[in-house]
């Protein structure tokens, strides 16, 4: 039998300590987060995001590298049904956030994306960091024309900085995005481009995504929409077969 690859593990220890870890965790001490609002799990296609049209103009050309033409939309429809379900959460600072958080990777050596991005120890990779620094110049170059302030910049930034090297969230809109970019991955579309990333055949993919990104999700909603969508795409790549 082929041994799988290997598939970095998170290190939330790392900033459990940071206060602002502390105050998220004691602001929503049950894990996954609950939410008393419908939870819609129904195919991502069937409601698609809309709105933030000057900033989706503003960042087209970021959008043509790593596939993020296909993934900061799905992202961003997973965030609008995130934030349906946790309406106390800033709407805004989550839609922009999910739309700007993997601009950066248009900002990096592209030849460097799949080779160590995506390879190995790819949590810990130099080039994600990089991509998290380049998405926030980003921010910080579109957001202002756009009119927003510089708070709400910063906001915006303390979330993409970090998005995938830290490992525990800061706030609830910070755990909607995290939660937003790893629904992606349980989608068809996510399915066959991250397979395609990380060098695995669908069966031991979604193998991988049930014992160890379902258990990082942060919130119930995320959960059940993670569990959902799954059941789907087994039964559609025939998984139980083909492995």
């Amino acid at each position: 039998m082929t041994t799988p690859p290997a598939w970095a593990p998170a290190t939330p220890e790392n900033h459990i300590d940071d206060p602002r870890a502390r105050r998220f965790a004691a602001s929503h001490p049950e894990r996954p987060v609950p939410t008393r609002e419908f939870v819609d799990t129904a195919p991502i296609c069937l409601s698609p995001s809309s709105g933030l049209e000057e900033l989706w103009r503003a960042i087209v050309p970021e959008t043509r590298t790593r596939a993020n033409d296909l993934h900061l939309p799905i992202v961003t429809a997973y965030a609008t049904r995130l934030c349906d379900a946790y309406p106390e959460a800033d709407r805004e600072v989550v839609l922009v956030a999910t739309a700007l958080h993997d601009t950066g990777w248009a900002h990096v050596d592209e030849s460097r994306i799949i080779s160590e991005g995506f390879r190995g120890d790819w949590r810990k990779a130099a080039i994600r960091f990089e991509h998290e620094r380049e998405g926030c110049r980003v921010a910080r170059r579109v957001l202002p024309d756009l009119g927003y302030d510089d708070a709400f910049v910063e906001r915006v930034c303390d979330i993409v900085d970090g998005h995938d090297t830290r490992h525990v969230a800061f706030s609830l809109e910070d755990a909607l995005v995290r939660d937003s970019d790893r629904l992606w991955r349980f989608d068809r579309a996510g399915i066959a481009m991250s397979c395609s990333w990380f060098g695995m055949d669908p069966a031991t993919y979604v193998d991988r995504l049930e014992e160890e990104i379902l258990p990082e999700l942060i919130t119930d909603a995320a959960h059940q929409m993670a569990w959902a969508d799954l059941a789907r795409c087994r039964d559609l790549l025939r998984t139980e077969i083909i492995r």
